[in-house]
């Protein structure tokens, strides 16, 4: 019965190929775009968590905090929650780590008649307070301390780049809705389309006693086989596209700091159920309506 079912179901894929094809490339171009976006998401997350575990506050002092109290706000700053260590980095310390940073210019520096660094804080959280909203949380405790004159974290840097994720996350997910919508009504034509080409051997098969399961499943076959096709295309030109930008774009910018990556097998699983559901939703809403009526 199972073979018949997938006999009939091919039968009519190969008698409306042009049909069949428009809901496969729709689906096709549904995965395309959708996932797109869930793999700018997918590597956009790997690139800010790989930033959160390297994330270090740095808190800069006033130039007249007195040596003597120094110790005391480290003491302060190690004891509140989230922090891992905290490292004193005196001003003359800094202008030797400046010196070996800047090489080649560092006789730049030592005309100086004054070190224009301050001291400052190095602190390390520990991975439980690595979250965006408790870093802000402990930033804002420390600069409640007298002292205190700066607090720099990658702020400005993570509140623009965590906007773009929300603003690509919005649009992917609008995106998404879309074509869904719009390929679950194409399949849906395309198997209203094949059934009143068949709505005379559909009405000759009730009155010889089928049931509506028997001429429903074939449709399902065809629409599942729709597309697990057009998921299969989707990826595949997706994996081309994204070889071919890393390889001549992406790789060269991010190498060494972040490992671009594309979907993993169970991901990629994930999206092919996806657009075989869209498939069998579109069959489904159009057999719903069209055996009403026969």
């Amino acid at each position: 019965m199972i073979s018949l079912y997938f006999r009939h179901a091919f039968r009519d894929i190969l008698k409306n190929r042009l049909l069949n094809a428009v809901s496969v490339i729709t689906i096709a171009f549904s995965v395309i775009i959708t996932s797109s976006f869930v793999l700018f998401f997918v590597n956009t997350t790997d690139m800010l968590n790989l930033w959160k575990k390297g994330i270090k506050i740095m808190v800069y002092l006033y130039p007249e905090v007195p040596d003597d109290i120094i110790p005391e706000i480290q003491k302060k700053i190690a004891g509140m929650y989230g922090v891992q260590d905290v490292r004193f980095i005196s001003k003359g310390a800094a202008l030797e780590i400046l010196k070996e940073q800047m090489q080649r210019q560092s006789s730049l520096l030592d005309n100086l008649n004054k070190n224009p660094l301050p001291d400052a804080f190095e602190i390390r959280m520990i991975p439980s307070s690595r979250p965006w909203e408790k870093i802000e949380s402990l930033a804002t405790q420390i600069d409640a301390i007298p002292q205190v004159e700066e607090i720099e974290y990658g702020q400005k840097w993570l509140t623009k780049f965590s906007y773009i994720i929300k603003m690509f996350k919005l649009t992917g997910y609008a995106l998404g809705i879309l074509f869904f919508i719009a390929s679950v009504f194409i399949v849906a034509n395309t198997i209203r389309l094949v059934l009143y080409t068949r709505r005379d051997e559909i009405e000759i098969m009730r009155l010889v006693g089928a049931s509506d399961g028997f001429i429903k499943v074939p449709f399902y076959i065809e629409c599942v086989i729709q597309g697990t096709i057009g998921g299969i295309i989707g990826l595949t030109i997706l994996y081309i596209v994204f070889v071919s930008v890393l390889f001549n774009v992406v790789q060269g910018v991010t190498s060494g700091f972040i490992n671009v990556k594309f979907f993993s097998f169970g991901i990629m699983s994930l999206i092919l159920l996806c657009s075989m559901f869209t498939g069998w939703l579109g069959c489904f809403l159009s057999l719903k309506q069209f055996l009403k009526t026969v």
